[in-house]
C-alpha cells in the first residue's frame, strides 16, 4: 500500500486487536487517530475510541484500561507529549504495557510544528522504552512489535515508537503490510490471554484491576518501600535489549525484514577510522552519503540507533572503541549541555583506556532539512581533523545561519 508514516502506524494499531485507543489530536500526529477514529466509525475494529479533552487525560484513560487488563494505544507530539508528562511517569511506575506513537516535533517556544527530538529527550527519563524509526516501513513494523515487547512478561514497560514528524508522518511511501491473521498470530490474540496460568484466571491478565483477585495500583509509596520499587523498574529495563532482539528476528523470520540486531544497524564499522551515529529519518540521508564517500575512499561507517532507552551502553561501546573519531548527530540540545546523545556515547566509551575522539554535531532543529551535502561536508571536515588534529568546539552546528 501507499500511506504516510502516520497512516502506516493506524493501521498497524487496526491489525493489533487493541481494546482503548484515547487521544487527543495535535499536529503531526493528528491523521493516526484520524485515520484510526475511521476505522471505529466503519466497524472495522472493536475497540474503544476515546476522545479525550487533553493529552493529559489521553494517557490517564490509557492506564486505567491497561491496569484494567485491556491493550491501550495513543499517539501525541510536542506539547502534548509534555502536557502528559506528568502521567507518563506513573504508566511506567506501575508497569502497564502502553504503546504510544510519538510522532517528534520541536517543542515551543518559538512556536515550530516540524521535526526535532526535543519531544523525545524530554521523556528519556520517564521509565518508557524508546524505539526510533527511519522510514514508513520500519514505523508499521515497529508498532506492531511494541505491542509484543510491552507485553512480554519479561518487560511490563511501556514503549514510545518515535517517528519523525513531517518527514514521515506526511510522506507517502510504498510499504508492505501482512494479511490481519498473520499480525493476530504474531501477537498472539488478544492481550486476556497470559502464559501464566494462576488457578481459575486462566484468561486473564496475570496483573490486573480483578474484584475476584484484588490488587492495588499506585498506592502511597514512602521511604519504606518507594526505593525498591524503582529499582524494580531499573531490573525490568535490563531485560528489554534481549527481548527487542528476539522480536526483530521473529519478525524477520515472518517478514523478511529486520532492522539489524533489533537494537542497531551498521554500516562499514569494521573498517572505519569515522564512524557517525544517528536516529530517525535522518540516518536514511547519512547511510547514502557514507556508502557514496566510502566509494571515494574516505574511512567512514555509522551505526543507526534504534533503542535510545534502554540505552546499549556495552553493544554500542563495541562497534564504536576502534573507530578514531565518532560524530554523534543530535536532532535536540540540552542548553548549556551537550545533545543527549552525545552525552550517553561518552558515556559508554568512557571506561575504554584508547578510545576514540568524540564531536557532537546539533542538526534539523524545527525540521531543517538534512541536506546530503551538509553530510559530505561534515565527513570532509572530519576527514580533515583526523591528518591535522581536532579542532574546537566539540559542539558543534550543522546547517545553521552564523
Amino acid at each position: 500500500m501507499t500511506v504516510n508514516g502516520d497512516e502506516a502506524v493506524a493501521y498497524a494499531v487496526k491489525q493489533s486487536l487493541v481494546d482503548v485507543v484515547a487521544a487527543y489530536p495535535i499536529t503531526p500526529q493528528t491523521i493516526i487517530v484520524e485515520k484510526f477514529s475511521e476505522f471505529v466509525a466503519d466497524g472495522e475494529v472493536k475497540t474503544e475510541f476515546i476522545p479525550v479533552e487533553s493529552e493529559h487525560s489521553a494517557m490517564s484513560a490509557c492506564v486505567g484500561a491497561a491496569a484494567a487488563g485491556a491493550r491501550a494505544f495513543t499517539a501525541t507530539s510536542s506539547q502534548g507529549l509534555a502536557f502528559m508528562v506528568e502521567i507518563l511517569y506513573i504508566a511506567s511506575a506501575l508497569r502497564l504495557p502502553i504503546v504510544m506513537a510519538v510522532v517528534n516535533r520541536a517543542l515551543s517556544a518559538p512556536i515550530n510544528i516540524h521535526n526535532d527530538h526535543s519531544d523525545a529527550y524530554l521523556m528519556r527519563d520517564s521509565g518508557w522504552i524508546q524505539l526510533f524509526v527511519e522510514n514508513v516501513q520500519e514505523a508499521y513494523d515497529t508498532t506492531i512489535q511494541a505491542f509484543r515487547i510491552a507485553e512480554d512478561e519479561r518487560v511490563l514497560l511501556p514503549v514510545a515508537v518515535n517517528l519523525d514528524g513531517f518527514f514521515l508522518s506526511h510522506t507517502l511511501e510504498n510499504i508492505y503490510m501482512l494479511p490481519d491473521e498473520a499480525v493476530h498470530e504474531f501477537l498472539g490474540g488478544y492481550r486476556k490471554v497470559s502464559k501464566v496460568k494462576v488457578a481459575y484466571f486462566d484468561e486473564e491478565v496475570p496483573l490486573m484491576l480483578n474484584p475476584a483477585r484484588p490488587l492495588s495500583f499506585g498506592n502511597l509509596d514512602l521511604y519504606d518501600y518507594y526505593f525498591e520499587h524503582k529499582v524494580q523498574q531499573v531490573e525490568a529495563m535490563k531485560t528489554v535489549p534481549e527481548v527487542v532482539r528476539e522480536v526483530n528476528e521473529e519478525w524477520f523470520k515472518l517478514t523478511g525484514r529486520r532492522y539489524g540486531d533489533g537494537v542497531m544497524e551498521t554500516f562499514g564499522v569494521e573498517d572505519a577510522d569515522i564512524i557517525i551515529v544517528a536516529m530517525g529519518s535522518g540516518a536514511g540521508t547519512v547511510r547514502s552519503i557514507v556508502k557514496k564517500m566510502r566509494k571515494e575512499g574516505y574511512s567512514v561507517g555509522m551505526v543507526k540507533l534504534r533503542m535510545f532507552r534502554p540505552f546499549p551502553f556495552n553493544d554500542i561501546a563495541e562497534k564504536l572503541k576502534n573507530a578514531r573519531l565518532v560524530a554523534v548527530m543530535d536532532k535536540g540540545i540540552s542548553p548549556g549541555s551537550y545533545g543527549p546523545l552525545f552525552l550517553e556515547i561518552n558515556t559508554a566509551l568512557y571506561d575504554y583506556e584508547k578510545r576514540p575522539m568524540l564531536v557532537n554535531y546539533i542538526y534539523g532543529l524545527g525540521g531543517r532539512d538534512l541536506v546530503p551535502a551538509l553530510v559530505e561536508d561534515m565527513i570532509k571536515e572530519l576527514a580533515s581533523e583526523l591528518e591535522k588534529g581536532l579542532k574546537e568546539p566539540r559542539l558543534r552546528y550543522l546547517g545553521v545561519r552564523e
